[in-house]
């Protein structure tokens, strides 16, 4: 009986060593990268100041983490985002929606602040980068 007990034993070494490896080569891997695309786009009225002409925007927004954790707390905090970014597209002016620079400087803003959101929200800022897919402004 004790020697099945050691052979049982001893081919049963190999297979938890195999498995140690497998947890290994996985933490080892590189974390994964995603994006999550805000949907509905953004739709909405801008540089409200008085004048009779609307104008309006259409922002397809996407955010990239990294990790499945990052993700999971974003897609939970999609609303808290999701209202930032309404506020700071409203907010904008004609001059800040019609050249590049503007946008570029809109875009790091709107990271700026889903950044922000997620801190205030999880204590890490969670998005790596934000990226508009399309950004239509009439």
């Amino acid at each position: 009986m004790k020697a099945w007990i050691m052979l049982m034993l001893a081919l049963s070494l190999p297979v938890a060593a195999m498995a140690e490896e497998g947890k290994e080569a996985k933490e080892g891997e590189a974390p994964k990268v995603s994006y999550i695309t805000l949907s509905p786009p953004f739709v909405g009225n801008y540089g409200l100041d008085g004048t009779a002409k609307l104008k309006v925007y259409k922002a397809d927004v996407a955010l990239r983490v990294t990790g499945d954790a990052a993700a999971a707390a974003v897609k939970a905090n999609e609303p808290l985002i999701r209202n930032q970014l309404v506020a700071l597209f409203a907010q904008q002016t004609t001059e800040t929606m019609n050249n590049l620079e503007a946008k570029e400087k809109l875009r790091q803003e709107a990271l700026k602040q889903t950044q922000q959101v997620m801190n205030d929200e999880t204590g890490k800022p969670m998005v790596d980068d934000l990226l508009f897919n399309n950004l239509i402004i009439q």
